[in-house]
Parts: C-alpha cells; structure tokens; sequence
C-alpha cells in the first residue's frame, strides 16, 4: 500500500484530494467539522515536513456551474485555524497554476470547488432522447476530464488522495489524475485507515463475526446481503427493511413499509442463509405508531401483528435483548443502518440499544465497524464514536466496497 509515512515532503508540493463537503448554515457556518479534522494529520504531516499543500475538494451538487452556496471560499477561515498555517484561496480551481508555483514551503493554498467544473465530474448534463445519445454525450467527456485532470496534476510533484467519502467515484481529481503520478501516488493517514479497517473486516476477521444491517429498503442493500452470506456468522436484519422480511414470511405488518415487489427476494436470501449456515435474526417484536411523530400514541405488539393503521417504527424490548445477546458474543461487527426511526426520540431507543451494545462489545476486545450517515450519527448522538473500533467517513464509498466493488479512488493508487 503506497502511503506517507516514510515521504519526505521537503521541497515538494503535494496536491491533496480532501472530501471538505461538510455542511453549513444558513450563514455559511459549518455545523460539523469532522471532515475537515479528519484529513489534518496528513496535511499536517506534509507542511511539518517542509513541502506545500494544495487542497482539492468538491461540495455540494452545482452541476458544473458556479454557485456562491456551494464556494469553499466559505471554509478558509475555519481550515486556517485546524491547520494551524493561514491557508490561500484560489478563486478558480482550473486557473491556480501561478498561486500554486508559488507556495513555499510551509504553505497550503485551497482551491475554488472542484464541481463548477463539469470536467470533474464528468457527467454530460442535459436532457437526452435516446440511451445512445446520453452513451456518446459521456464518451465525449472523458477527453476534457483527463484534460482536467492533467491540469490540476501540472501544479504538484505528488498525488494523495485522503478522501474515502469520495472514493467510489471515478472523477478526475479521485481517479484520473493519479495516472499523472504514476510513482509519486499515496493515500492520505485517513484513507489508509479506512482501507486497513475494511480489509480486517472483510478479510479472515475473528468470529463470531455479526453484521447488524438495517435501512428502509431491501433493495438499497441486496448488495451488501450477497457479498456477506460468504463471511458473516450471523446477520441481523433492522429497520425499514425488516418489515419486507416479515411480510415474506406471512407476518401482518399494517402500514409499515415494504416492497411487496422484493417479498420473494426476501424469500430466497433467508434461504441462502440457511443453505451456508448464516443464522439470521428479525426482531420479534416491535413498537408501532399511529403517525409519524414524537407525539404519535405508541404500542409494542409482535412484529408479525402490527394492525391496520398502525406502523412500526422502532425494535421492540425482547428484540433489544435479543440483538445485545448477540452482540456480546461477536467477535467482529460490522454495523450499517438503524433499527428504526431514530431521529425521532419516540422511536430511537432500539438504535441506541446497539449503538451502547456495540461499545461494550468494544470493550472486551472486539472489532466493531460502524459504516452509513445514519449509523454514524447515532454514535455520535450518543457521544460513542471514540468507543468504536472504526466509524467510516464514507457512506456511499463504504457501502460499495462491502458490496464487493473495485472502488476507483482505491485502485488508481493501488494500480
């Protein structure tokens, strides 16, 4: 694995890809600045050691135009002060060749967003009549792209990339451009550690090994189900989905979600899992609503008998219990989605009995990955990230590299 530790930056000027897509106020004021604080070590580590950094990210979706609500002109101040250096601002990201020269050692310069270019997306935008028409629209941009790329290249000796939220895209400041830098490539400290933690996971981890996989729709995560029936010992079956699940399995579920259309695909991986031995468990019972909403009248009724009107929202105590039982007899966890609508205070307990069950699994000595926005942020609203063995920063990026996917960000440093 090409990584930093032992470069010697002095000298060098080194342009970063970052994912500084973190989110703002009304006011252009960051909310969270994890993002930001994730990528300081390896920034930090280039300037300590004499080189210059210029940092690339996106934000937001501008769609290749300029727009004032996107501009990470909005974050200099706050990237100035993490860094610790007064960081510059280049206004256009594809014409910083001469505040990219001249940096000194010691300097960092941030460029404008990398999306106001169409170029790094490489996405034909507008409508299309045919899929032929779209097919040749995106054959036609992958020459500007690697042009772009070239040129965001021609302002550094070296490439890193440290932005695993961003690394299952093939864009040209993600992938295209580490073919410019075909030995002077590294991943950044967080994206070495994100592939280091993804590979223990998925690669001979101590069992017993659970994944606990919730989400609204089976569909979204058919993926991730398939490539784990070969790996995993035990597989919990949360949230939305579930109720597909219990659906397929003649269970009454009143207006809970489901996709009737996924009922016999349900079906088939709970006889998949029989087939390689995978024991899966559905919560047995559930508590239901009569609306969405912290004040909805609650009741807790057995997940295949929630009556009409009603909809179930959250995991039940025994399935709680249940789910903790499992849990602290895991070796390595791997937890993505929650167990129920968990922004709603009503409905978040089944979500922060995991979350909790998890830490105290850390505890005694287990692996336990927390991957998805809304897995995250239940650890984090429960102030238990730092109990966790690892929390990924990237959602999309880490849900398709447990599908099994060749991420490109990955491979382009790799290769």
């Amino acid at each position: 694995m090409q990584t930093i530790d032992n470069f010697n930056f002095a000298g060098k000027k080194a342009i970063v890809r970052v994912d500084f897509n973190v989110p703002l106020d009304e006011n252009g004021k960051i909310t969270d600045d994890t993002r930001i604080r994730g990528a300081l070590p390896t920034l930090k580590k280039i300037l300590a050691d004499g080189g210059s950094v210029i940092i690339m990210s996106h934000m937001g979706k501008p769609k290749g135009k300029v727009n004032a609500k996107y501009s990470l002109s909005q974050i200099v101040d706050a990237v100035s002060e993490k860094l610790g250096v007064a960081v510059k601002f280049a206004p256009d990201c594809a014409k910083a060749a001469d505040a990219a020269a001249a940096l000194q050692p010691g300097e960092a310069l941030l460029l404008e967003n990398l999306r106001f270019y169409a170029e790094e997306e490489g996405k034909p935008r507008g409508e299309f009549a045919t899929d032929e028409e779209k097919k040749a629209a995106k054959a036609a941009m992958k020459e500007p792209q690697k042009e772009f790329a070239k040129h965001l290249a021609s302002y550094a000796d070296c490439y890193i990339n440290d932005a695993f939220g961003a690394a299952h895209l093939e864009h040209s400041s993600t992938a295209v451009i580490a073919k410019f830098f075909p030995n002077d490539k590294y991943f950044g400290f967080l994206m070495e550690n994100e592939v280091r933690n993804l590979e223990k996971l998925m690669q001979n981890p101590p069992r017993p090994f659970t994944a606990i996989i919730g989400g609204s729709k089976v569909s979204s995560k058919i993926g991730i189900l398939e490539n784990l029936l070969d790996k995993v010992d035990n597989m919990i079956i949360i949230g939305g989905m579930r109720y597909t699940f219990t659906k397929s399995l003649g269970g009454k579920i009143g207006n809970s979600i489901c996709e009737d259309d996924k009922l016999d695909l349900a079906r088939e991986l709970m006889r998949r899992m029989d087939e390689k031995g995978v024991k899966y468990y559905l919560p047995v019972d559930s508590v239901i609503g009569d609306k969405f909403g912290n004040d909805a009248n609650t009741q807790i009724v057995p997940s295949g008998e929630v009556p009409d009107g009603w909809e179930s929202m959250d995991c039940g105590p025994e399935s709680c219990k249940a789910i903790r039982d499992i849990i602290m007899q895991s070796k390595t966890i791997l937890w993505n989605g929650p167990a129920g609508v968990f922004e709603l205070e009503t409905f978040a307990k089944g979500t922060n009995h995991i979350a909790q069950s998890v830490a105290d699994a850390c505890k005694q000595g287990c692996f336990a990955a927390v991957g998805g926005g809304d897995s995250v942020a239940a650890v984090k609203q429960m102030h238990l990230a730092d109990q966790m063995s690892y929390v990924s920063t990237g959602g999309g990026a880490m849900l398709e590299y447990l599908e099994g996917k060749v991420l490109p960000g990955i491979k382009a440093i790799q290769d």
